[in-house]
């Protein structure tokens, strides 16, 4: 068994199923694949399971009963990892917008001392290819905006193209995450810069999907933008009760943001 896994949410992928497995398998670094698939209508699970004859060891198949989110996909994929000790764990999308021979950068950021690698369309310049204009100018307002509000110095915050060494999924509660669509990459940075582990940005060229349906919806969007601010207040008040100690005359009270004194 490889120590490095490659989690692959998808619904409705059977036009790049096989490409994107096989890609993987085809560069010179052993990974091994969890597809996490919401019980697609349109066979992409059947097909996988037809290539774990092909790759019985390294292709794994998790099958969820319905369409519940990208984010509690990955979660799923997370937890499924921990339990089989992978030490690096790769979030890759299904439709070649992310190159899979970028696993090996994204790896290497990982071995050289980060603890969250990330595929930054940003880091140097705007690296996408056949979006539309409105939404380079949504992504890249939305990474600016995510900064702002969070602090965090990283350029790509919305970006889905991640490796994150395993005692990061550990730490970060994962019970807890709250987003499932497109805030949900932004809350597993934040918990990670939290926690101050390294996040370190790879500079890659991000290629809208040439086959299949994109998944991008207007209710993703705006849990994007009103959820990173109620994120932040929630970090704000959990440091206030963290950094809060109870006198002996405040026993048996409570105050605002949950915060607690014990009766004595």
């Amino acid at each position: 068994m490889s120590d490095s896994l490659v989690i692959i949410p998808t619904y409705n992928e059977i036009e790049n199923i096989e490409a994107i497995i096989k890609a993987v398998f085809d560069l010179k670094t052993d990974y091994d694949v969890l597809i996490v698939d919401d019980n697609s209508p349109d066979g992409t699970a059947d097909k996988v399971r037809e290539l774990q004859t092909e790759f019985p060891e390294a292709l794994n198949l998790e099958v969820r009963k319905e369409k519940s989110g990208l984010g509690t996909a990955y979660i799923h994929g997370f937890k499924w990892a921990i339990a089989k000790k992978y030490e690096y764990i790769f979030e890759m999308d299904a439709d070649f917008s992310h190159n899979p021979s970028d696993l090996l950068r994204l790896h290497t950021a990982c071995k050289n001392g980060a603890d969250v690698s990330v595929g930054s369309r940003y880091k140097k310049g705007v690296n996408v290819v056949n979006w539309p204009l409105y939404r380079v100018l949504l992504s890249y307002g939305a990474s600016f905006y995510v900064k702002m509000i969070t602090g965090m110095r990283i350029q790509d915050p919305t970006a889905g193209f991640v490796c994150y060494k395993r005692h990061v999924l550990e730490n970060v509660n994962l019970d807890t995450i709250r987003f499932i669509g497109y805030a949900f990459q932004i809350e597993m940075k934040f918990r990670a810069y939290l926690l101050n582990y390294k996040i370190e940005e790879v500079s890659i060229i991000f290629r809208d999907r040439v086959k299949g349906k994109s998944k991008m919806s207007s209710s993703i969007v705006n849990e994007a933008i009103f959820g990173v601010l109620k994120m932040k207040i929630r970090s704000i008040f959990q440091k206030n009760r963290q950094n809060f100690k109870c006198h002996p005359h405040h026993f048996g009270l409570e105050f605002p943001f949950g915060i607690a004194c014990p009766v004595k």
